[in-house]
């Protein structure tokens, strides 16, 4: 599952967004999931905390073999507070987490080079491109 922040969306939905997305998770029984991350705004010391003690527990109890993040090398702040998120809970997590600065390498390795590559890289792209106004 490929997912990212709706950009302009009101950063005070992201807890019950991020409620919403572990129940979506749960429902679909998700295995490999990417997460968009720089569209994102930076998070709030608040945030961090609330995803660390509501949020990341029922992700690490998710059945995921993958975790990818996507964020650049100018998202820093949004860096920093995923690594320490991610240390908060290491020791529960059962699945293998990748950071990735651009989305091609990504979805190449979460897809090990599949045929479909192309298709999917279409649609991201797609998705990302400027519109035309």
């Amino acid at each position: 599952m490929l997912l990212e922040w709706v950009a302009f969306s009101n950063p005070h939905h992201l807890r019950a967004s991020a409620s919403q997305l572990l129940v979506l998770l749960r429902e679909l029984k998700v295995r490999h999931l990417l997460l968009d991350m720089n569209s994102l705004p930076d998070l709030s010391v608040a945030d961090q905390e609330w995803l660390g003690i509501y949020w990341m527990p029922g992700l690490v109890a998710l059945d995921l073999e993958h975790l990818v993040l996507l964020i650049d090398n100018n998202r820093q702040h949004n860096q920093l507070a995923v690594d320490a998120l991610h240390d908060l809970v290491q020791p529960a997590i059962r699945f293998s987490s990748h950071y990735f600065a651009d989305a091609a390498s990504a979805l190449d390795w979460l897809t090990d080079g599949s045929p479909r590559l192309p298709t999917l890289a279409a649609e991201w792209a797609a998705r990302h491109a400027p519109t035309a106004h």
